[in-house]
């Protein structure tokens, strides 16, 4: 069992910000993988598919994304999971665009939905794949950075983030 959860704020207008590429890699994810993500439940949207014999569900709480422990903790009540079955999917404006990281554990930093999750559900200790979204320009506030949308120069790059992600993800659920 895996539930792969993608960090992100419900409505149109946070689409395609930084704070939002958590969503889009579950959005890869599930083009690669041909999973519809349509179920609601347990705060999410969700959808599953078996690989290699193991139950994945991949999921996008629908919460604002100081809340998103509170999807996370329902999520794993409801699969019967521990966290050591999660991979949280999320941005990091620690690391470079257009790159990711994958860890077995960590701290929140400074990301209130890590903050959330390691508070409701007790733990530092889940897998977690962080893509870039780079430094926060001089004189921008961290909040503004990431709501703003993605301008059109840099989605490329942040695709390209996104999908270094996805390919992360892909390994840790084949192995």
């Amino acid at each position: 069992m895996k539930i792969i959860v993608g960090l992100g704020n419900p409505g149109d207008k946070y689409e395609y910000t930084y704070h939002n590429v958590g969503w889009l890699a579950i959005d890869v994810l599930a083009d690669r993988l041909g999973v519809k993500i349509n179920t609601k439940e347990c705060d999410s949207l969700t959808g599953l598919k078996s690989v290699n014999g193991e139950k994945i569900v991949l999921a996008k709480p629908q919460t604002y994304m100081n809340l998103s422990g509170n999807a996370v903790k329902q999520l794993l009540g409801r699969y019967k999971a521990t966290p050591s079955e999660l991979i949280v999917v999320y941005d990091d404006i620690d690391i470079e665009k257009g790159t990711s990281r994958y860890r077995v554990k960590g701290s929140a930093g400074t990301h209130n939905g890590m903050r959330d999750i390691i508070a409701k559900i007790g733990t530092e200790n889940f897998e977690r794949v962080r893509v870039g979204t780079g430094k926060v320009p001089e004189n921008v506030p961290l909040i503004s950075y990431v709501l703003m949308t993605i301008p059109d120069t840099e989605r490329r790059i942040v695709a390209d983030g996104v999908k270094d992600a996805v390919d992360k993800i892909l390994a840790i659920i084949s192995k």
